[in-house]
């Protein structure tokens, strides 16, 4: 990732229009926002999932991921499991380690992609 052509800009999260996306179990809302020149964008979005949430696919996307409410567990496909609590981040690149989130209670993420 390249983080340039970026001008400095403020983000009211509650004013980004929320997306709906199921998982295998409960949904994710995801209020995104796209920074940078095309062909370099740098995805950033404040995702809600909801109590019950079960991803629906392993993802191979890197990321950089804040856990802000709730608790986060996620599992990687060698099987190994964490979970994270406010204020815990993970980071992983582009295709290293398929991993799969779900939450019990709900949970509130910081994601930058």
């Amino acid at each position: 990732m390249q983080m340039a052509a970026i001008p400095f800009d403020t983000t009211d999260w509650s004013a980004v229009e929320p997306t709906r996306h199921a998982g295998d179990a409960g949904e994710a809302l995801w209020r995104t926002r796209h920074v940078g020149p095309e062909g370099n964008q740098i995805r950033v979005r404040m995702v809600e999932y909801s109590p019950g949430y079960i991803s629906d696919h392993w993802c191979q996307k890197g990321h950089v991921l804040l856990v802000l409410e709730g608790e986060l567990e996620t599992t990687l496909a060698d099987g190994r499991v964490f979970t994270l609590k406010p204020g815990m981040s993970y980071q992983v690149a582009d295709g290293a380690e398929p991993h799969r989130s779900r939450t019990e209670g709900g949970a509130k993420l910081f994601i930058v992609d």
